[in-house]
């Protein structure tokens, strides 16, 4: 056998680099639905012979497999008698007070999401750390029965052991309480929160397996970006914030990063709570259907405001669902379409719809921060700009501490929430999780908010794009190829 291998190594290595070749080139051919990204990767798999093959099989090959839980009964408004089905928002009622082309979204809404519009909601702004966190940590803290609480970041800082201490005494008080954790995200700081909570009993799980030295190769993409946080099935948190003093005011001052999350009531908490138990039990096995855990009944009536929609997207059953709900939403788009996006680097469709909005005559203002804490993709960003600002959009880079928030509303009416960013990793490789809100004077809050940033703001023009030296020029350009692995 080694006299076989030292003589024919070129003609074995050779098979097995056609083998694994042909395979890997086939299964991105059938299996990917974007023509873009099948040619990308049989390129690579092609052009880089046995290297090629085994970075697909890396990070081009979606492994999620994950249990559909619409047979496990899991407590939600679709499995729920009368008079709970009757908080299903109505066509004809929403085209009636918003008009047709919103009953239209509707539609869409229906068709591609796996949950209702609901009446009868109820949000509140939490516009930073200082008042996210404080509101949090009081709800855990009254707490009776069950707590379930999801993030992809819960340093043990500060602010992560002040919401752990509230966790443990819940704990102590006889609440069930469920912790998940991405385990990527559970190593931004080290030690994790992860023993710290185990130790003071704590039920904890990572969300995609054990991590090491902070990342597990196979699923280094697949990650929970969504922060879920919901109190004895009555009251929710969502929004932008994970969990980190470096979004406190209380303990970084001035230099407080921004961020916006939101408290949520009514049957929109059910649907949350539906999200956040799937990925548990996909974490650890359990699935949550004790007592504890049963919905509450909404303090409103039905047919009341607001109008809101869970939305969960991710790289198994609800790919790309964010994506096909904003396509939908800028589409309707006739007077304004407001975006706050750290991260803003959409994908071809989504600048056409934007561009094609413009076009017809509607103001699309997008705010990205002047002060990135991603560098890389902060240049990414600027190598694309040139490609909205040519037709009619506006981006402003908002001045002052580093503003995290997803913000995004359109005519004053619509509004979408939550934790996906404008950019590949959000709308295709991580599991995210937002809220399409159809009620005008939550929308004027948020349109409030955004203009608050574009009046501190200083606008990027294409003058100022073009008297960047050329080598940044080239660098921002380069780094933008590379922006679906950013």
């Amino acid at each position: 056998m080694p006299d076989l291998l030292v003589n024919y190594w070129p003609h074995i290595l050779g098979a097995l680099s056609l083998l694994t070749g042909t395979i890997a080139a086939v299964h991105a051919a059938m299996t990917k639905e974007d023509v873009r990204s099948a040619i990308g990767w049989v390129g690579v798999i092609v052009l880089s012979p046995l290297v090629g093959a085994a970075i697909y099989a890396v990070a081009g090959i979606n492994r999620m497999r994950r249990a559909s839980l619409a047979a496990h009964h899991l407590p939600s408004w679709t499995d729920l008698p009368d008079p709970y089905l009757s908080y299903d928002a109505v066509h004809e009622e929403v085209a009636q007070k918003f008009g047709y082309r919103f009953a239209a979204l509707k539609t869409l809404g229906d068709r591609v999401t796996r949950h209702q519009l609901t009446t009868g909601n109820t949000v509140l702004l939490l516009d930073g750390g200082l008042q996210a966190y404080d509101a949090i940590e009081a709800a855990i803290a009254s707490a009776e029965r069950s707590i379930i609480l999801e993030t992809y970041i819960f340093d043990r800082d500060r602010i992560g052991l002040r919401i752990a201490a509230a966790l443990v005494a819940a704990v102590r008080r006889g609440v069930t309480v469920r912790v998940l954790v991405d385990a990527v995200g559970a190593r931004y700081s080290v030690p994790s929160i992860l023993g710290h909570l185990k130790k003071r009993g704590v039920t904890i799980e990572v969300f995609n397996g054990n991590v090491i030295m902070g990342l597990r190769l196979p699923y280094a993409n697949l990650r929970t970006h969504r922060k879920i946080v919901i109190i004895d099935g009555a009251v929710a948190f969502t929004g932008g914030m994970n969990i980190r003093e470096g979004f406190s005011q209380e303990f970084a001052g001035d230099e407080a990063a921004r961020d916006t999350h939101f408290r949520l009531t009514g049957p929109v908490v059910a649907d949350l709570f539906a999200i956040a138990a799937e990925d548990w039990r996909f974490a650890s096995g359990e699935l949550l259907d004790d007592p504890c855990w049963t919905i509450a009944e909404p303090g409103s009536e039905a047919g009341s405001p607001m109008l809101m929609r869970a939305i969960a997207t991710g790289p198994d059953k609800s790919l790309e669902t964010n994506h096909k709900v904003l396509m939908g939403a800028f589409s309707v788009a006739r007077r304004t379409i407001r975006i706050m996006s750290p991260y803003f680097l959409p994908d071809r469709e989504l600048i056409t719809a934007l561009i094609t909005a413009a076009r017809r005559g509607v103001e699309v203002d997008i705010v990205v921060p002047a002060r990135n804490n991603l560098m890389l993709v902060d240049h990414a960003m600027t190598g694309q700009f040139d490609q909205v600002l040519k037709h009619y959009c506006r981006i402003w880079r908002a001045e002052g501490a580093f503003d995290h928030s997803k913000l995004l509303a359109v005519d004053g009416q619509w509004s979408y929430i939550g934790s996906s960013n404008i950019d590949p990793r959000s709308l295709r490789l991580n599991f995210e999780v937002d809220i399409e809100v159809l009620d005008t004077n939550f929308a004027r809050e948020i349109d409030a908010r955004i203009g608050a940033a574009i009046g501190k703001a200083k606008a990027v023009t294409l003058e100022s794009l073009r008297a960047r030296p050329f080598l940044w020029r080239l660098v921002d350009r380069i780094l933008w190829l590379g922006s679906p692995y950013l």
